[in-house]
């Protein structure tokens, strides 16, 4: 919205030609930018993204929902994310598809099938970086004459750090200890696999 804003007005004000062009080019291209004020708000822009995304499966993100991501992913956890899909593209290239992925189901939460709500705790840290623990549950979607299945409640906690483009999800840590969920942290899997398939 904002971007269009100054579009419109930089259209308006008579510039030099080429300076005026490359004006108009760059807000037309450049991302939006996701700044969040605060690690809550930054929290909260990553599950609404995480949200969007739920349906296109599990596993590494592929290039399109990366590119979603990365708005509110740091540096460092959007280049771990692309790194791992890279590796994972080599393995089943080299085993030419032969085995499943080496990350199935949700990576971004304790539970294989993700959570469908949250809520942020507390944060607590410094300037720089802060954890937040964040309530998550899973709903079962229902089925037809079928009781409904009990709903899955755990914790997780989200490093953020506070990047010169605001806070930024940095890592997640898999509190729940779910018997067969993710375990340790999603920033250690990612490392995982590309050692794995260097």
């Amino acid at each position: 919205m904002i971007k269009r804003a100054l579009l419109a007005a930089l259209l308006l004000v008579p510039l030099s030609g080429s300076f005026s062009v490359a004006l108009a080019v760059f807000f037309l291209v450049a991302p939006a930018r996701a700044d969040a004020p605060d690690p809550a708000s930054a929290v909260n822009a990553f599950y609404a993204v995480y949200d969007s995304q739920r349906a296109q499966g599990g596993g590494i993100p592929d290039a399109t929902g990366r590119l979603r991501y990365s708005r509110v992913l740091s540096p460092r956890l959007n280049k771990q994310l692309t790194d791992a899909a890279a590796a994972q593209a080599r393995l089943t290239a080299k085993v030419r598809n032969a085995v499943p992925p080496m990350l199935e189901g949700d990576i971004f939460s304790s539970l294989f099938e993700g959570a469908s709500a949250w809520k942020v705790g507390s944060c607590q840290g410094d300037a720089k970086a802060v954890r937040c623990p964040v309530t998550l549950s899973y709903a079962p979607p229902p089925l037809p004459n079928r009781k409904p299945e009990k709903l899955a409640n755990w914790t997780d906690t989200l490093l953020v750090v506070n990047t010169p483009q605001g806070w930024k999800v940095d890592d997640v840590t898999y509190d729940a200890g779910f018997a067969f969920g993710n375990t340790g942290k999603l920033s250690d899997m990612l490392a995982m696999v590309v050692s794995a398939n260097p």
